[in-house]
């Protein structure tokens, strides 16, 4: 059937002239076929074009999720962290503070003695500066850097956190307050001797007060003399931090003992006149790595009765 063969006859009416046109079977099932099948390619072709550009977008959508849940992380992480040196910088803000009185009292401490608790820590400023510098030219690159930069902070902060320590250790070291409440009888420097007249260095301040009175620690320490010691009577000697010592003499009673560890304020004993002493009062001298200091120069807070 497909062997058979078909004429068209064409005919032009003004002229009359006929045209013929022979064609087999095959020929129109071509063309048949090709009219129809090209729009049927045509949308398959569409659907397979539109099929690969959606599973494009889809691999696309679930790479920016595991993207974006990464920055999530990474941005928790970085919000954690802030927090933590935020808790860490107020803290350290709290404990470095210090009364006007007692700066004033270790303004007048020797400077080897201030400089053994000034730190060394780098300011984290400039640890910012130097992290921050590079460009930078993607999220990754962002994170990363605070990242790091967050971690040199840190660090830093630990260093000034050991700064802060010592100032502190420093602050309750320092003898600041009056031994005892009375009169100032005799200061520090050369005197006349009570007993011969003669000049003498006097080596701390004479406090006379009332026999039995409160004497008290001006600073936190430890108790290494105890007892009775020949011109002195009976002796407490308090070793401080940073090389500093405070001694009081002439007590009627000693109500610590040697190993003690006390605070500022803690009474150590009581006003008597024992040893070399010509009336009840304190004998008060303050060292610095085996040097005398003038007590009065540190003594910026009120008596505590």
């Amino acid at each position: 059937m497909l062997s058979r063969r078909y004429t068209i006859v064409v005919a032009d009416r003004t002229t009359g002239e006929v045209r013929r046109l022979t064609v087999s079977v095959k020929v129109v099932a071509a063309a048949a076929a090709f009219a129809f099948g090209l729009p049927l390619a045509m949308g398959v072709g569409a659907r397979l074009s539109v099929s690969s550009e959606v599973a494009q977008l889809r691999a696309t959508n679930q790479a920016l999720g595991v993207e974006n849940e990464s920055f999530r992380a990474a941005t928790g992480e970085l919000t954690t962290q802030i927090a933590a040196l935020q808790d860490v910088v107020t803290d350290l803000g709290r404990r470095a503070a210090t009364d006007p009185t007692t700066a004033a009292a270790i303004r007048q401490l020797p400077a080897l003695v201030r400089s053994q608790a000034m730190g060394g820590a780098a300011s984290p400023m400039a640890a910012a500066r130097t992290a921050l510098s590079p460009a930078l030219v993607s999220p990754e690159s962002t994170f990363g850097v605070l990242r790091d930069l967050l971690g040199s902070l840190e660090s830093r902060l630990r260093l000034v956190r050991g700064d802060v320590e010592r100032w502190q250790a420093l602050t309750r070291a320092t003898p600041s307050i009056w031994p005892a409440v009375g009169w100032l009888t005799d200061r520090f420097g050369t005197r006349s001797d009570p007993f011969t007249g003669e000049p003498r260095h006097h080596g701390g301040l004479d406090i006379s007060a009332d026999r039995g009175q409160s004497v008290r620690a001006t600073a936190d320490g430890m108790i290494s003399t105890a007892s009775f010691s020949g011109d002195f009577g009976n002796l407490v000697v308090v070793e401080h931090e940073f090389g500093l010592t405070t001694r009081y003499a002439h007590l009627s009673r000693i109500t610590v003992k040697a190993g003690d560890r006390v605070s500022r304020g803690d009474v150590v004993g009581l006003i008597g006149a024992t040893g070399r002493a010509s009336g009840p009062h304190l004998h008060y001298e303050v060292w610095a790595n085996e040097r005398p200091l003038n007590p009065l120069k540190l003594l910026t807070q009120s008596p505590q009765r």
